[in-house]
């Protein structure tokens, strides 16, 4: 291993053309030299044969000034350093490496920080101590650079002289690097613009379009499902949204959420699956599973969802971003795919539920997430497929006699340990949306109706369930109402009176925010 050469020059890596031609190092070089069997990072790491650095959506370039020697403490150094700590990579890094190797690894330098953040992850990953004594220096290092990712503020280990300020446990651990659109939204701190943006309206307006917020957030949640469920199924579902936040997260406490989900279980099994599940199509003429996404395998679905409640515990830190939190959990809920049915549903309610908790959302009002995700569905899913369809080269899968597949191959880690970067800035958009656009036509369209109200019960005396329906049918008719409607539900009004209405209507109704 001492005698491997890691870094090579590149022009195209992987179908991925490089910005210049350059040497490859730190985690892509070595997932590649060593086979390691994962998905590359997002961003690959490359040293210029010139002093420049840049980045590119896809590409670190360093300057010539970082070159460094070709061995792999060296490469992993820089990894750490520079390209932040990745876990999936770590964890199959240490499933390749044999424990002598690992231990010639940290004599190299034995007290440096890079070496005892290597001597931490193998125990922590592990749950396996190394035959090395715990360290008696002073200084303590923390394993996340807060430079490059985002931290909870963490424990002191002593063995190592490391303060672990990882977001989550050997068990279930996404992290999150720093951008700068992230980092933007956090600075910008929306929970202080959601106190500006609803200031002023009166406390019933809210209410009232809570309620229809609710409402509005359970259909499209649905619709995103592509289903269409009855009023009642969605005011049900709204109802449990509006709830999210009061009780603490627990599998039960999802499992009971399902129950809500699925109205009619005759042909769900709810609760944990108990064999294989794909997100896809199944061929039209042998009906083989053609997945787009391969969920995670039943037999560690317990573990999965154990760590993903406790990671949920540890963001609730008030230091740990609310959004974030969110991003974490939500997606890696979705990416496990624990049930046979109600995943994606249950996703969204565990935005609100975090949101919740950590007070993003108050005054009573909902975000209505799912509205924003809806309007924005092309690129829901093409940061659910960034995460997705890398992972399918690496799943080893067969289809079953009914259609479903069978894993065969360790695939728990690319569950517990990804990067949620993109997903966090997609749910930061989607927040920022819902903040700006979505709550605020809502309550404008309630004192719109209110007003109309008005006009019509002071000229017309119509009774409200009237004025409801003359409402929907200049709504559907773009400020018109049509010839069926005058001459059937609202054929006692006269010419005048219809324009009258049609032009208070489209009058009040052009006021948008």
């Amino acid at each position: 291993m001492n005698n491997t050469c890691y870094s090579r020059k590149i022009s195209v890596f992987h179908g991925l053309k490089a910005p210049e031609v350059a040497t490859l190092v730190g985690y892509g070089a070595i997932i590649e030299v060593l086979k390691l069997n994962m998905p590359l990072p997002d961003k690959l790491a490359l040293i210029s044969d010139k002093r420049r650095s840049y980045n590119t959506d896809k590409w670190k370039v360093f300057s010539s000034r970082t070159a460094f020697e070709d061995n792999l403490y060296k490469h992993l150094v820089f990894a750490l350093k520079y390209e932040g700590i990745n876990l999936l990579f770590f964890k199959k890094l240490f499933g390749k490496l044999n424990e002598k190797a690992i231990i010639e690894l940290l004599q190299v330098e034995p007290t440096g920080q890079y070496s005892r953040k290597i001597w931490f992850l193998y125990e922590w990953l592990l749950d396996k101590y190394l035959p090395v004594e715990d360290l008696s220096i002073k200084n303590y290092v923390p394993l996340i650079d807060e430079k490059l990712q985002y931290a909870i503020p963490g424990k002191n280990s002593s063995r190592h002289r490391i303060i672990n300020n990882l977001p989550g446990t050997p068990e279930f651990c996404p992290l999150i690097y720093k951008t700068d659109k992230l980092e933007g939204y956090i600075n910008a701190r929306l929970s202080d613009q959601k106190n500006t943006y609803l200031n002023g309206i009166h406390k019933d307006v809210l209410q009232r379009a809570s309620s229809f917020l609710l409402l509005k957030d359970s259909k499209a949640s649905f619709t995103i499902e592509q289903e269409n469920p009855g009023t009642n199924r969605a005011m049900r579902w709204g109802k449990a949204i509006g709830q999210a936040g009061a009780k603490a997260l627990s599998i039960e406490e999802i499992e009971r959420l399902q129950q809500i989900v699925i109205e009619n279980a005759r042909f769900v099994k709810l609760g944990l699956r108990a064999e294989g599940g794909f997100v896809g199509e199944h061929d039209r003429l042998t009906g083989d599973p053609i997945p787009e996404h391969i969920s995670a395998k039943p037999e560690d679905l317990s573990s999965l969802l154990n760590g993903l409640v406790e990671a949920n515990t540890l963001m609730q830190d008030d230091s740990y971003d609310a959004v974030l939190a969110a991003a974490s959990i939500a997606f890696g809920f979705v990416f496990i795919h624990p049930f046979q049915d109600g995943n994606g549903r249950l996703h969204r309610y565990l935005i609100h539920h975090i949101l919740a908790k950590k007070r993003l959302t108050s005054q009573g009002l909902i975000f209505p997430i799912s509205a924003s995700i809806l309007d924005h569905i092309e690129d829901y899913r093409m940061v659910l497929q960034s995460y997705s369809h890398p992972l399918l080269d690496f799943v080893d899968w067969k289809a079953t006699e009914n259609n479903n597949v069978k894993v065969f191959n360790d695939t728990v880690d690319f569950y517990r340990y990804f990067d949620a970067t993109k997903q966090a800035e997609f749910l930061y958009d989607c927040v920022l949306d819902t903040l700006k656009r979505i709550i605020p036509q809502e309550v404008n369209y309630l004192l719109n109706y209110d007003e109309f109200k008005r006009s019509i019960s002071d000229k017309f005396e119509m009774p409200d369930n009237m004025i409801a329906t003359l409402v929907r049918f200049l709504e559907q008719n773009n400020g018109i109402l049509s010839k069926r409607v005058l001459n059937k539900e609202f054929s006692v009004l006269k010419d005048h009176e219809v324009e009258w209405i049609q032009e208070s209507y489209n009058n009040i109704f052009s006021n948008k925010p």
